[in-house]
């Protein structure tokens, strides 16, 4: 049984993460309202599209970190640009390759240490360097985060800690507020990241 707490917040990341799906390899996306609108999928240029200078993205390794970041986060051939604490100010513009590969990584890690070995880091995470990879892996960060969800009680929303992520506040908040916290991110960079699909798409004209 699931939690009657947990309900609307599943149908949400529900909703939110096939929504975004859609919007992002097509061919239609939920427009909000239950009908079907067109929608081409993303390119790798698209992915990849710095629409300011500096901007923070995904890159090779073998290129090193864009303009004030100091790091490359994630393993694999790609990284995503970062940098220790504090972060720079005013926070670099991100592409949505960063953001796809930022809320992804949270959901994968999150999805571990709530029903899972508690074990991996951002040093573990696989960073994308193509749109289908990229879209894949969040795809299968959000079915491990949701499965996560199901194997919670009632006792466990409230419990301080129960998600053990080692990058945020979890070790501090009762699991329902992580849950919903997980739910707003998805949200807000989902939101971006159609934003910038629009931008990219009016550039184009």
């Amino acid at each position: 049984m699931i939690p009657p707490r947990l309900v609307p917040l599943l149908e949400q990341f529900d909703f939110a993460c096939e929504r975004l799906v859609g919007r992002m390899a097509g061919p239609v996306m939920d427009s909000g309202d239950g009908t079907d609108t067109q929608v081409g999928p993303m390119t790798d240029e698209e992915y990849l599209w710095e629409p300011v200078p500096d901007c923070w993205s995904v890159r090779r390794r073998t290129d090193g970190p864009g303009a004030r970041a100091t790091l490359l986060a994630g393993t694999g051939d790609w990284g995503r640009d970062t940098a220790s604490y504090p972060h720079p100010w005013p926070p670099p513009f991100t592409t949505i390759a960063w953001r796809l590969s930022h809320i992804t990584e949270m959901l994968t890690l999150r999805a571990d240490h709530t029903a899972g070995q508690h074990v991996l880091t951002r040093d573990d995470y696989v960073v994308r360097g193509d749109v289908a990879g990229a879209v894949a892996a969040f795809e299968e960060g959000a079915t491990a985060w949701r499965k996560a969800l199901l194997s919670v009680d009632d006792a466990a929303l409230d419990t301080v800690g129960y998600c053990t992520y080692p990058h945020g506040s979890d070790p501090e908040e009762p699991f329902v507020d992580i849950a919903w916290w997980v739910n707003q991110e998805v949200l807000h960079h989902g939101a971006e990241i159609a934003l910038l699909r629009d931008l990219h798409r009016s550039r184009q004209r």
